[in-house]
């Protein structure tokens, strides 16, 4: 049975969500949703989430999971505003527990915030499945943009994270904290090893002006025109060009708040007395 998947695109962000699902009036999972974030006034909104709600209302589907491929740094996830709503579980790489370590000492959380991923209800290990209604969904791990990012594989559909975009853009940064380049080229080896008709569905698109963004790519055509790792480039030869790419690179913009919110499963800090909840910018640390 083919899934059927439903791509929903922030502009601000750059940032793809989908909805994948059995048939209507069955399962469904959502994977990397964005929950809205003004970072100029501190405002979150539910924009984008509303929006993915509002589907699988229509279509009277039953929210499974809501899976996340890594813990990102450049969009807040939904996770939690979703499960609020929906129901369904959260789930994520097993190394996650290695991202929150890093953090938690640099954004000085609550002493007793747990690194050990119980936040998310699952914690995926490389080939492990999960069942939506009628379909197997199987974890792929994709370590080296972080150590916990993992891609999902239904079919010949597979949802890769930051791993690549599309391939005029080429590949994920890897000098976030746990990122290594080499590690990355052996995931994309890993993709690009699938049948050349298989269906990469990507997590960003940042297009030049020439396209509108694209939400999903082959695995043929990474192979043939992927700016970065299409087929002839050696490990050797990629490392290079992305730890030299990665040098010019400055944060991104929703870095400080996105991780504190996204190792947390999607929950905002625990409020402070007045009962907001407050996020902390450590300052000449990252």
């Amino acid at each position: 049975m083919h899934a059927s998947i439903q791509a929903f695109f922030d502009p601000v962000t750059g940032t793809y969500s989908y909805v994948v699902f059995d048939h209507p009036g069955g399962h469904a999972a959502i994977i990397d949703p964005v929950l809205d974030y003004d970072p100029k006034a501190g405002r979150t909104a539910t924009d984008n989430a509303q929006q993915l709600v509002d589907f699988i209302t229509a279509r009277e589907l039953q929210l499974a999971w809501i899976l996340e491929t890594h813990a990102h740094a450049d969009h807040l996830t939904a996770a939690a505003w979703l499960k609020q709503r929906l129901g369904g579980r959260t789930g994520i790489g097993r190394h996650i527990d290695a991202v929150q370590r890093v953090f938690k000492p640099i954004f000085q959380m609550e002493e007793d915030f747990a690194t050990d991923g119980r936040q998310f209800d699952q914690l995926f290990a490389d080939g492990d499945s999960l069942q939506l209604g009628e379909l197997t969904l199987r974890v792929l791990a994709l370590p080296g943009h972080t150590p916990a990012d993992v891609g999902y594989q239904v079919g010949d559909d597979v949802f890769i994270g930051d791993t690549l975009f599309q391939p005029d853009v080429g590949s994920a940064r890897c000098d976030f904290p746990g990122g290594d380049a080499r590690t990355l080229f052996h995931s994309v080896q890993r993709l690009l090893s699938l049948p050349d008709n298989t269906r990469l569905w990507l997590c960003h698109d940042y297009p030049p002006d020439s396209r509108a963004p694209s939400a999903c790519s082959t695995v043929a055509e990474q192979k043939a025109a992927n700016v970065h790792v299409r087929s002839g480039v050696s490990e050797a030869d990629f490392v290079a060009l992305r730890q030299a790419r990665d040098a010019t690179l400055g944060a991104p913009v929703l870095l400080i708040p996105s991780i504190q919110v996204n190792i947390r499963a999607g929950n905002l800090p625990p409020p402070a007395a007045n009962g907001h909840a407050y996020l902390k910018i450590p300052l000449d640390l990252l």
